[in-house]
């Protein structure tokens, strides 16, 4: 853990950037890789608008905003990550995409190296198997927004050592984050119960039980949820959600966890929620 000092995110997506933001503002060398050169643009633009709201806060002051971005590099390779001392894999919720590049990394980086992975489902065992050092490969799912949120789920994979894991704990708490420790299970603990309730949430706009209004409302006002869940999964992104209910139906073999038929049709329509600028509701 005190060896660490220059960190690789990989994946400028809307988790990536949160990442890298908080390693940035706690004092480590980050470099954020996104093959895509537009996301890194967005990347940057949208930590320059997180930090500066800390500023707006009283929480952040100029100059600790100004030396946050100084400590953010940007690249479009992975090679760039040769030299870092941790690496947190943030790319998109595919497991044979994940599998390649934590094969990459495993002959890029050196092996004392931890490789971590964002992921809110995929097995870390399967990740870990990629590579010649499993027991450096563990999961570190934050949630989302990153720079606000306090919880990280640590998922130790069958072959993770109990000192990766100790190391991943210790750099939760260095963020100002609470690592939770999971077992390797399908939608690990925060997904294996959100996912179904928000799949659910669609089951019952789909059979008319309710409006997007009336069913965020009573799980705002009723189970003092703070966001509503068709306005969470919005959010989250309606395609992440499907990509974790497959894992869900598919590792666990139950029934119960079936994706809604209305999730797959809003999908396939390209109406993912705030980012494709209609989900459930519509964004501007």
């Amino acid at each position: 853990m005190l060896n660490i000092k220059r960190v690789g995110v990989i994946g400028a997506g809307t988790m990536g950037n949160g990442i890298a933001q908080v390693f940035a503002q706690k004092g480590f060398e980050v470099q954020l890789v996104d093959m895509a050169a537009p996301a890194l643009d967005r990347a940057r633009t949208s930590i320059e608008q997180s930090l500066e709201k800390f500023v707006e806060k009283s929480k952040l002051t100029r100059d600790e905003r100004d030396a946050t971005l100084s400590r953010l590099t940007t690249g479009t390779s992975v090679d760039a990550l040769a030299s870092t001392d941790y690496i947190v894999e943030a790319i998109v919720e595919h497991e044979d995409t994940k599998r390649a590049l934590f094969s990459r990394l495993d002959a890029l980086t050196r092996p004392h190296v931890i490789l971590s992975s964002n992921t809110s489902s995929i097995s870390i065992t399967t990740l870990g198997a990629a590579t010649k050092r499993p027991d450096k490969v563990l999961g570190m799912h934050f949630m989302n927004p990153v720079p606000l949120m306090s919880l990280v789920e640590l998922i130790r994979g069958q072959a993770t050592s109990a000192e990766s894991m100790l190391t991943a704990a210790e750099l939760c708490m260095e963020l100002g984050k609470t690592g939770i420790e999971a077992a390797d299970y399908p939608g690990f603990i925060a997904n294996r119960i959100l996912m179904p309730m928000i799949n659910e949430a669609i089951f019952a706009l789909m059979e008319g039980v309710g409006t997007p209004e009336a069913i965020d409302a009573v799980m705002k006002l009723g189970m003092n949820h703070p966001m509503g869940p068709l306005t969470l999964a919005d959010f989250i992104g309606l395609d992440v959600c499907l990509a974790i209910m497959n894992v869900l139906h598919d590792g666990l073999g139950d029934p119960k966890y079936r994706p809604c038929p209305l999730l797959r049709r809003m999908v396939a329509a390209g109406q993912l929620g705030k980012k494709s600028g209609r989900g459930f509701y519509e964004y501007q």
